[in-house]
């Protein structure tokens, strides 16, 4: 018998059935780069790999519950949050992780895979509630470049010549202390068309900028597995830059070994260096 020695994340995020998301898809990313993860699940999804079809909430005091029976008993290195659409489980998962300033905390807030909004939510108000609460304690938030326009819709009036880098930069300023902008352009030139491209900015303005060879196929999970490995490299000790760029290739990694489960998307395999050693 020994005591745990690599490091623990807690992650926040909907239980999928084919784990292509949330809790168990983070789990699967974790263990796969030698950590040991922990789940606290905000939803129970109906959905294959085509899509979703419904979702249930877990009880917001449910979700809170959940975490704090858990960091009573161990000692976290890093949080990792993903999807989020209910206001209610934002401003219990910030009150949880103010407690544990030390941690570093990765917040990938958006997911193209969840349903759309309950009836009764305002997606204003609730972006509202994201930037004031959890924005500020993110050690990286991570958000497509669409994304970061629509949140930026919460504190500014768009058109009006604001870049990619001043909606950045109002985040930082709040407290994040990184902005991963994911979707940016790789350039202009036509050798430039088959790149992707990631920003990552800090309170200086651009950290690094990484091009990426585009992989054909529809992915499901792509997004969630690159800000997952960033909590796991972070726990491991790396700084935040470098995190970055190791789990981006790591990502790709997956992305390039993705396995089709069934009629819908491909689904990242987390642990090709496991299947593919060479």
């Amino acid at each position: 018998m020994q005591n745990q020695t690599s490091p623990l994340i807690l992650t926040f995020g909907a239980a999928d059935p084919i784990g292509a998301i949330g809790v168990h898809a983070d789990l699967a990313t974790f263990s796969a780069l030698h950590c040991q993860g922990f789940g606290v699940t905000t939803a129970l999804l109906i959905g294959d790999s085509a899509g979703v079809e419904d979702q249930q909430h877990v009880d917001p005091d449910w979700v809170a519950d959940q975490a704090r029976v858990v960091l009573e008993d161990v000692q976290v290195a890093a949080f990792k949050i993903g999807a989020l659409d209910n206001m209610e489980h934002i401003s219990a998962i910030a009150e949880v992780v103010s407690d544990y300033p030390d941690a570093s905390l990765v917040l990938d807030p958006f997911g193209s895979r969840l349903p759309e909004l309950p009836e009764g939510e305002d997606m204003d108000e609730m972006l509202t509630v994201l930037r004031q609460l959890l924005v500020p304690q993110a050690t990286l938030l991570m958000l497509s470049q669409v994304e970061l326009g629509r949140l930026a819709e919460t504190w500014r009036d768009l058109g009006n010549g604001e870049t990619t880098a001043d909606d950045a930069q109002h985040l930082i300023d709040l407290g994040c202390e990184y902005v991963l902008v994911t979707g940016t352009p790789a350039g202009k030139g036509p050798s430039d068309a088959s790149l992707r491209a990631n920003t990552l900015y800090g309170a200086g303005g651009v950290v690094r900028h990484d091009r990426w060879q585009h992989l054909p196929g529809s992915f499901l999970g792509a997004g969630g597995t690159l800000s997952g490995a960033i909590a796991a490299f972070m726990a491991l000790g790396a700084e935040t830059p470098q995190a970055v760029d190791l789990a981006q290739q790591y990502t790709f990694g997956t992305l390039a070994h993705a396995q089709r489960h069934g009629m819908g998307k491909l689904v990242p395999n987390r642990f090709f260096k496991l299947h593919n050693p060479h």
